[in-house]
């Protein structure tokens, strides 16, 4: 009998139900955010508002930024169109306060942030539906920059990704205390 492990398959593949070009990016999203989950396993519900003076945002406000700006690239820059109410009726506090600081966001569950993501991510997936490869492709022009959804994807993945990392120090910290 081996004791090998069984060999992982590392492999960049696209979202079947989407143009390969795009799910390559979608399919890398959603690794992104199972990541996120692995690293939000079994944490203790005080962790998720838990605030020390050495780390900026506790692991609720990171997880509301999260999901806000996700929504914020679908609707402002993939789809150009404003929030529909259901989805402005998911952030009920601006992202940021006055000092530009994450607003903190306490006293909402685990769960209730999960849902939030998942709402936000079940809703671009869904748009990316309607999005040719064209489209995809397609340079948005605004005041302060131009931008591509193939762009924005690439740059959810980075987004998620770094927090995930302050995510996993906050609780670190707070496990510690």
């Amino acid at each position: 009998m081996s004791d090998a492990k069984p060999k992982r398959k590392l492999l960049f593949t696209a979202h079947p139900a989407y143009p390969p070009e795009i799910g390559v990016w979608l399919l890398a999203l959603e690794d992104a955010r199972q990541r996120t989950k692995q690293a939000l396993a079994g944490i203790a519900p005080a962790a998720i508002d838990f605030a020390a003076p050495c780390i900026d945002n506790t692991i609720g406000a990171l997880l509301y930024h999260i999901a806000a700006i996700e929504a914020d690239w679908l609707y402002a820059d993939v789809l150009e169109q404003p929030f529909p109410e259901a989805m402005a009726a998911q952030f009920p506090h601006d992202v940021r306060d006055a000092a530009g600081r994450l607003t903190a966001v306490v006293g909402v569950s685990l769960d209730d942030h999960l849902a939030r993501l998942d709402a936000v991510r079940a809703t671009l997936m869904e748009a990316f539906h309607t999005v040719s490869v064209a489209d995809f492709r397609r340079v948005r022009h605004f005041d302060a920059y131009d931008v591509t959804p193939e762009w924005v994807l690439h740059h959810l993945c980075q987004h998620e990704a770094e927090h995930r990392g302050q995510i996993s120090e906050a609780r670190r910290l707070a496990e510690a205390r």
